[in-house]
C-alpha cells in the first residue's frame, strides 16, 4: 500500500537548500504549474525527496486565496507522490508554483495539471 503522508522530513524549508535549488535547478512548465527541480548529483547532493509549494503575492493579494491554492498543490503531491517520484527520481528537491492569476475552480483541475506535469517529465 502506498504512503499518503507528507511528513516534516519531506518538506523543503531550509534557506540553504532553497537557494541551492534556485541556483542549480531546472524549470519545467505545464499549464498553470511551474516547477523547479534539482536531482541528486555530485555537485549538488540531495539526501532525500524534499518538496515545497509557493503562490505569488503578485497574483493573489489575499492570503486566504494563496493558502487555498497551496493546500490544493500540497494535496496533489501527497496523493500522487509515487507518480512524482517515478517521474523526477527518488532523491530530488522540488518547488512547485501556481503561475496564473485565476483561482482553480476544483481540486481535480489542479490534480490533472500536476499529473500532466509528471507525465511530461517522464517522457523527456
Amino acid at each position: 500500500m502506498t504512503d499518503f503522508k507528507y511528513p516534516r522530513a519531506e518538506k523543503l524549508k531550509k534557506n540553504t537548500e532553497i537557494s541551492l535549488l534556485f541556483e542549480k535547478g531546472k524549470w519545467r512548465t505545464n499549464g498553470n504549474l511551474r516547477i523547479i527541480i534539482l536531482k541528486n548529483k555530485l555537485t549538488a547532493p540531495v539526501e532525500s525527496t524534499k518538496f515545497a509549494v509557493s503562490v505569488s503575492k503578485k497574483y493573489f493579494k489575499k492570503a486566504v486565496h494563496r493558502n487555498r491554492i497551496k493546500r490544493l498543490l500540497r494535496e496533489c503531491y501527497r496523493l500522487n507522490k509515487d507518480l512524482f517520484k517515478e517521474a523526477f527520481g527518488e532523491k530530488t528537491m522540488a518547488m512547485i508554483f501556481w503561475a496564473s492569476p485565476e483561482i482553480p475552480p476544483k481540486f481535480q483541475d489542479v490534480e490533472a495539471q500536476f499529473i500532466k506535469l509528471c507525465q511530461a517529465q517522464k517522457k523527456s
